[in-house]
């Protein structure tokens, strides 16, 4: 043993401060009975055929080279990226193309949130800009980094906007020394797709030298060519975030991607590891972003938005379930639980949130202590079984709860 160490001196402070993410199954594990409604993963399964799955074909699917793997991957992933930038030319935005020059693919979207705090913000001296309630890993990843937040709260639900003449405003003010701006649009946990406008608005700053990042996660949920990835070919400060973990029911394989200017671009492919994506990894990609995958997606996609719109019928049928309090563009809805005076109530909420999980083995998300966000559970979009069961045990928990 060291005489001399010491890890609350040794190690960076503001590492020594850092609360790690957590998720509801940091309490709640999944022991093969439960139904996981927590973390907004598709319930109908990877955007894989059924021939790719069965081990009884085994030359269907992703073609992955398992005597390859004694080498190392494509590190630059043009084929994926090709595939990508395929699927979001829409020309919806802008006559402009893009191409595998306008991308960066990581492990998961965290690493592009990372990577761009690491290309563009001086630790200790620059902050970035979030507006509440959003996705925790803006704020963990820049504590991480030794950089601040500013918060720009969205306007009050349903809507949760964005402020735009107070994000202007925040952006104004040279002490704040802001480098980025997050949008997460689809918003999490709220749901509500941000107005291309405001987004627009902030990008036209005309003061302001930094970056825009949508965070478009969700964004296969919501209608048709609502992605504003192609509008990069445009904005040269414009980052729009997507990945595989939702709609493509991929988030084991933790792929994500980041569109951006070819000079944004080039900047983040170089500060990564040399081979962050494996070769398992964009086999499967590039499979389920090829044709047939798209059309197992689209196929699952499809059965989430019909039992999305069952649970928006449902849910408010059940006594002590109160109003919607975000969108409906993603695979999950943040509805108000309320206290047997018939308010939303943050103590109502957990109870019924540790209920679920610990008697009825049902997994949501308890969110009330999110800003706008009071008494809320986030309820991720099930199959129409775990809906079923979902909206049982959740009458059965508030009369319990309510009559206490």
């Amino acid at each position: 043993m060291s005489p001399s160490f010491n890890l609350q001196t040794c190690a960076r402070p503001n590492i020594l401060a850092l609360e790690p993410y957590r998720c509801a199954r940091d309490d709640y594990k999944d022991d093969g009975t439960n139904i996981l409604l927590d973390a907004n993963e598709n319930a109908y399964g990877p955007s894989l055929s059924a021939a790719t799955l069965s081990p009884s074909s085994p030359a269907a699917g992703p073609k992955i080279n398992l005597q390859g793997l004694n080498r190392y991957p494509d590190p630059h992933q043009q084929v994926l990226k090709q595939l990508l930038c395929d699927l979001r030319t829409t020309h919806a935005h802008t006559s402009k193309t893009l191409s595998p020059a306008n991308l960066f693919v990581g492990v998961g979207s965290d690493e592009a949130i990372d990577a761009l705090l690491r290309a563009f913000c001086i630790p200790g001296v620059d902050r970035i800009l979030t507006c509440p309630p959003t996705y925790g890993m803006y704020s963990v990843s820049a504590q991480v980094n030794d950089v601040s937040l500013v918060k720009v709260p969205l306007l009050p639900a349903p809507g949760f906007g964005v402020d735009v003449p107070a994000v202007l405003s925040a952006l104004s003010n040279p002490d704040n020394k802001i480098k980025i701006v997050y949008l997460c649009s689809p918003g999490n946990p709220t749901g509500s797709l941000l107005a291309k406008e405001d987004i627009r608005q902030v990008l036209e700053h005309p003061s302001w030298n930094g970056v825009v990042v949508v965070d478009e996660a969700y964004i296969d949920f919501a209608p048709d060519e609502a992605s504003l990835a192609e509008w990069v070919t445009e904005w040269p400060n414009l980052v729009v975030m997507q990945t595989l973990s939702k709609a493509f029911g991929l988030a084991g394989i933790r792929l994500g991607a980041a569109f951006t200017s070819p000079e944004i671009a080039r900047l983040l492919n170089a500060l990564k590891a040399p081979y962050n994506i494996s070769n398992i990894t964009s086999a499967i990609a590039e499979y389920a972003v090829s044709g047939e995958g798209l059309q197992v997606m689209r196929e699952h996609k499809a059965k989430l938005i019909a039992q999305r719109e069952r649970l928006i019928e449902e849910l408010p049928k059940v006594e002590g379930v109160g109003r919607l309090r975000g969108g409906t563009m993603s695979n999950f809805l943040l509805y108000e639980i309320l206290n047997k005076d018939g308010k939303p109530d943050n103590e109502t909420a957990l109870q019924v949130y540790e209920g679920l999980a610990e008697t009825k083995g049902v997994v949501v998300r308890f969110r009330g202590r999110e800003y706008g966000c009071e008494g809320c559970l986030r309820i991720t979009v099930g199959t129409e079984e775990e809906n079923t069961r979902l909206l049982k045990s959740l009458g059965k928990m508030l009369e319990l709860v309510r009559g206490a």
